[in-house]
């Protein structure tokens, strides 16, 4: 009796810990933005007349882990890097910082995306389908922490800056026969 009591309370313990444990949901299919409602050809915010309101459009590929790597595989595969270099900067500016030329929200990175901008960025537009340029759009903000810490990591552990705490330093061999 005892240990039939002892097993049930067990077993609901564990039910318990599997009901509570919060998992990322793996939305392969995500709804990305339209694409037609981004005002892409605004690069300012001067305007003659009333003040129209930003676009509130939310990438939902920014939560989901599988599709900020695939943003990152399409980073590397579309070449992306020979330019920004990682996100570091190099030919392209860097992706890192906080200093956004055309600006940081998602529609604007999808349009700079889509559309190319002047000295230097091509455009993309017809060589990738709208959900790829999402992708991307949410690795690039991934790259400078704009998106939810809870999804995948922007960059590999081999660019973070500290060293593992377990590493010793270097140390020069000691000469035993060396002239003083």
């Amino acid at each position: 009796m005892k240990l039939s009591v002892k097993l049930l309370a067990v077993l609901a313990f564990v039910l318990l810990g599997f009901v509570s444990c919060e998992r990322e949901e793996r939305g392969f299919r995500v709804k990305t933005p339209d694409a037609n409602r981004i005002n892409a050809k605004r690069l300012t915010t001067l305007q003659a007349g009333e003040v129209i309101p930003e676009p509130d459009i939310k990438n939902e590929y920014e939560e989901n882990a599988f599709a900020l790597s695939e943003g990152k595989r399409l980073f590397s595969q579309m070449n992306c890097v020979g330019c920004h270099a990682h996100g570091g900067g190099g030919m392209g500016p860097a992706l890192m910082d906080d200093k956004w030329i055309y600006g940081s929200r998602p529609d604007q990175i999808f349009a700079t995306i889509e559309e190319g901008r002047p000295n230097g960025m091509p455009s993309f537009n017809g060589k990738l389908p709208d959900y790829q340029v999402w992708q991307i759009a949410a690795y690039v903000r991934s790259l400078s922490g704009l998106v939810p810490k809870s999804a995948a990591p922007g960059r590999d552990d081999d660019m973070q800056s500290r060293e593992p705490e377990n590493s010793t330093e270097k140390q020069e061999p000691k000469r035993v026969n060396a002239p003083q």
